[in-house]
């Protein structure tokens, strides 16, 4: 696997780079696309470390990220999460051929776990602007709020970023 390591407000050395591409090669046993190729970015935010790491991959994209004190700590968190997401999937990734040929399966031990749809909810998405829309989401108490764009006659999404900022996703 390919890695590319950069740093942003702050120079990777080269005892980080090894870290990362030590830890990252954990993952080459479950890619048979040895194609691959890992996008590390690594922030400071006040005294935190940040790690995103992104693997774009033919079928799917493995995507983590971790704020830590400690650099190392926020690497091995990183890395427990793209595993945890490649076991994850196992079931589901088995059932198509062109997942199969991308990942070793066999190497997985499977997560139990339930994804089963508990809850379904209808809702009257209602005609407003995205100022309107953060407004009804912080008085519900919600993460996210769904409504119809008043502007674009589009469905739209309007959510709580973890910076504090909000973002929205548009329909088309």
């Amino acid at each position: 696997m390919e890695i590319l390591i950069r740093g942003n407000k702050l120079e990777v050395t080269d005892s980080m780079k090894g870290y990362v591409k030590e830890k990252l090669s954990k993952l080459d046993k479950y890619l048979v696309d040895q194609k691959a190729k890992a996008t590390v970015l690594v922030k400071i935010h006040n005294y935190l470390q940040k790690i995103e790491v992104t693997i774009p991959l033919k079928t799917l994209i493995l995507r983590a990220e971790e704020e830590q004190e400690d650099f190392y700590a926020a690497v091995d968190l990183v890395i427990n999460k793209l595993e945890r997401q490649i076991r994850k999937n196992k079931a589901k990734l088995q059932k198509r051929d062109k997942v199969k040929k991308e990942f070793n399966l066999d190497d997985l031990i499977p997560i139990e776990e339930d994804n089963e749809v508990v809850k379904r909810k209808k809702i009257e998405v209602k005609p407003m602007s995205s100022e309107e829309a953060i407004l009804q989401m912080d008085l519900l108490g919600h993460d996210f709020y769904m409504y119809k764009d008043s502007d674009t006659d589009t469905v739209n999404v309007v959510y709580k970023r973890k910076d504090g900022g909000y973002g929205i996703i548009e329909g088309k």
